[in-house]
């Protein structure tokens, strides 16, 4: 009795495809859906007709990767490598906020109602209140104009670097469509002008640092070449170089020569031989005579390499390896080669010396008597040539400066742009935005989509039962029976409608339950069916009346009106709802006959409430009402009793152990399914045996097109009388 039976021949429900229910769910509000979509569609259309078209043009510039040099001027200008780094400074620089407002002024952009600031709108307080701001802003100047364009005016523009390429794409954008073409235009005329301003003001500056420099440098060779026509004057110098030299002079010119150069070797000897003198160790590499000579150097490099191979071999050998013994010989003939080089040297050093003495003493004995006069000459010469060399290097700077000068001040006139315009841009025949067709269609597209996840959303939110489907899918319990939604006329006489309308789809759907009903048991000669629902109004007492009126046409049936709270069996019936009823029955105060009235012409009889009383749990909980069940069970074969709604009160989970099935009745699209699932555990706990779920108020023709379901009824019941 407490487990859950399934109807003979029922299926359990298969598992929901979710495209399939989207797709329904789609279905089920197509209409509204397309509204939707044509409803944003024609808002979109609407906000963009209203939006003025963007036209947008281009300029095509190509920015040279190193400057064509007119006249080499490399200290006014360093070179321009041509890496990406440079192309994107000049891309920045097309960019920066200078180069705008020179280009917002030359075309004047505050004359354009698009970048106009004067034309914005005064806010509500600035009527009232004139700030010192709004003062400001009446007196607009260029400057300030071009400043408030500025941010409008860089949104709208964009640099693009060609990849691989020196080219870059100056575009800009603009309602009026000739500014978007002029705009660029200026833009790249801006910056090569900009460039060539840059370059002639660096030029212009060079030039006259050179041209300051200069008056130094002149007056500097001027003081230099009088000192040396001074010194020569003065010590009566004459250049042994010019024509008219006579003999004596000649003489002793040769004479004078060949002495400073017997002393000039003879003090190189004499001071090479003193450091070797003066080392007392044997130690000469601190002599630069010794240690510069190429046979010692070469001595030293072998022994050095020598040391060097020995240490590695020590390393990699050890000490008593063959390879050692032979470096350490290589080693010491290494060093006896040195020693036997620098030996020689030192020899060769002392040799030269006293060559060098006897040389100076033969010239001395030569020119005996010119040896002061030529000694006090070769003096003066020795001044005389720092003069010169002097004055030479101030003519040279100074010649030098003369020349770049010159170079500098033609450069001025002469300068190459670093850019220039490949592709100007053109007036655009055709807007850019806002691209029409491709809004209104996405738009739509979008409106059609929101909608239609509105829609599935909706039906995910919904907890309701919709179908047969649900109520095994979400209540576990099998289907028992679908009764369709009833039109006005049907609600009027729904108690009787199997009586009135027999051949309708109402009925059939009652004639299906009792089917049910039936085969759930056949055997059995007593039933006791108990009739609830989770809440008021879900159909329950017209199920019950109608289950009744069905079940009586086969077999001997009672119906009782168990709602003792709230009533409407009678009524449903066309009864007597004051004539006595279960609870004068159960309290004695009536006779079953009494109680008991019959349906029109039908063969059910039915007991009503009666008085309602106090307490109806008191009544369906006593001893007699128990008894009085057996009573009528013997005597009927079915028992239907219509129950209260369980949620509401608890006197169906008293009323469930009693009877032998209880039908549960479950509204669709009304009831939520949390609900009635736990009502139903809740009856089961109780001890009763639920036999299935009745779905009541049902569109039949909605479930067929939303859901797919009672195609059979809507399209073969005629041929059955079903109507």
């Amino acid at each position: 009795m407490n487990q859950t039976q399934r109807l003979p021949g029922h299926m359990p429900a298969t598992e929901q495809n979710p495209l399939l229910e989207y797709w329904r769910s789609i279905s089920k509000r197509k209409w509204k859906i397309l509204v939707f979509a044509i409803t944003v569609a024609a808002v979109a259309t609407a906000i963009v007709f209203s939006i003025a078209p963007s036209y947008r043009s281009t300029t095509t510039i190509l920015i040279e990767s190193s400057r064509q040099k007119i006249l080499s001027v490399e200290e006014v200008y360093s070179g321009v490598t041509a890496n990406r780094e440079y192309f994107q400074t000049q891309a920045e620089i097309l960019q920066s906020r200078d180069l705008a407002i020179k280009t917002i002024k030359a075309l004047k952009l505050w004359n354009y109602p698009e970048f106009d600031p004067r034309l914005v709108k005064a806010s509500f307080w600035s009527s009232f209140l004139k700030t010192e701001e709004t003062k400001e802003k009446a007196s607009w100047t260029e400057d300030k104009l071009a400043a408030a364009i500025y941010p409008a005016f860089a949104k709208n523009v964009d640099v693009e670097l060609v990849r691989l390429s020196q080219l870059a794409k100056i575009s800009f954008t603009s309602t009026d469509k000739e500014l978007a073409a002029a705009v660029p235009n200026k833009l790249s005329e801006m910056y090569i002008d900009s460039d060539r301003d840059a370059r002639f003001a660096m030029a212009q500056g060079a030039s006259k640092w050179l041209n300051d420099r200069l008056g130094g440098l002149r007056e500097k060779l001027d003081k230099s070449e009088y000192a040396l026509q001074q010194y020569r004057e003065t010590n009566g110098i004459i250049s042994l170089s010019k024509e008219g030299q006579n003999g004596n002079s000649n003489q002793v010119s040769d004479a004078t020569q060949q002495l400073i150069a017997a002393k000039m070797k003879r003090a190189e000897a004499e001071n090479a031989y003193r450091q070797v003198t003066a080392v007392k160790n044997g130690d000469y590499s601190s002599v630069p005579a010794v240690i510069t000579n190429p046979q010692v150097a070469d001595a030293k490099r072998q022994e050095a390499e020598a040391e060097s191979k020995m240490a590695d071999l020590i390393q990699r050998y050890g000490v008593d390896h063959p390879k050692m013994v032979q470096a350490e010989g290589e080693l010491r003939a290494a060093k006896a080669n040195a020693k036997r080089q620098v030996d020689a040297v030192v020899g060769s050093l002392r040799q030269s010396y006293e060559a060098a003495q006897g040389t100076e003493r033969a010239l001395e004995a030569v020119l005996n008597q010119a040896r002061g006069a030529v000694s006090n000459l070769n003096r003066k010469e020795v001044q005389l040539g720092v003069l010169e060399r002097e004055a030479t290097a101030n003519r040279q700077l100074y010649e030098n400066f003369i020349a770049r000068a010159k170079q500098t001040a033609a450069s001025q006139d002469l300068q190459s742009a670093i850019a220039r315009v490949i592709d100007a841009a053109s007036t655009p025949s055709a807007p850019i935005k806002p691209k029409k067709s491709q809004i209104i269609i996405m738009a739509g597209l979008l409106g059609l989509l929101l909608a239609s996840a509105a829609s599935i959303l909706l039906d995910r939110l919904n907890n309701t039962i919709n179908n047969s489907d649900d109520v095994e899918r979400l209540l576990g319990h099998p289907l028992l029976t679908s009764i369709p939604l009833l039109n006005k006329k049907q609600a009027s006489d729904a108690g009787k409608l199997v009586l009135s309308e027999p051949r309708s789809i109402y009925a059939e759907s009652i004639f299906t339950a009792r089917t049910g009903v039936a085969l759930s048991s056949i055997d059995a000669t007593e039933r006791t069916l108990l009739i609830t629902s989770s809440m008021p109004n879900e159909g329950k007492t017209t199920f019950a009346s109608n289950l009744a009126l069905a079940l009586s046409s086969t077999r001997r049936t009672l119906i009782i009106d168990a709602d003792l709270r709230k009533p409407g069996l009678a009524r449903k019936l066309g009864l007597n709802p004051a004539s006595p009823g279960l609870s004068n029955l159960v309290a004695g105060n009536a006779t079953l006959e009494e109680c008991l009235q019959r349906v029109g012409d039908s063969q059910l009889f039915c007991i009503g409430t009666g008085d309602i009383p106090p307490s109806s749990l008191e009544i369906l909980m006593s001893k007699r009402f128990s008894e009085l069940l057996k009573q009528l069970s013997a005597s009927y074969e079915m028992l239907v009793i219509d129950g209260p709604p369980l949620s509401l009160v608890s006197d169906p989970l008293i009323l469930a152990p009693l009877c032998s099935d209880t039908l549960f009745v479950t509204r669709a699209q009304e009831t939520p399914h949390p609900i009635a699932r736990k009502n139903l555990a809740r009856l089961t706990q109780a001890g009763g045996r639920v036999l299935g779920v009745t779905l009541s108020h049902l569109d039949f023709k909605k479930a067929e097109r939303y859901y797919g379901q009672y195609g059979s009824i809507s399209q073969y019941g005629k041929a059955y009388g079903a109507t």
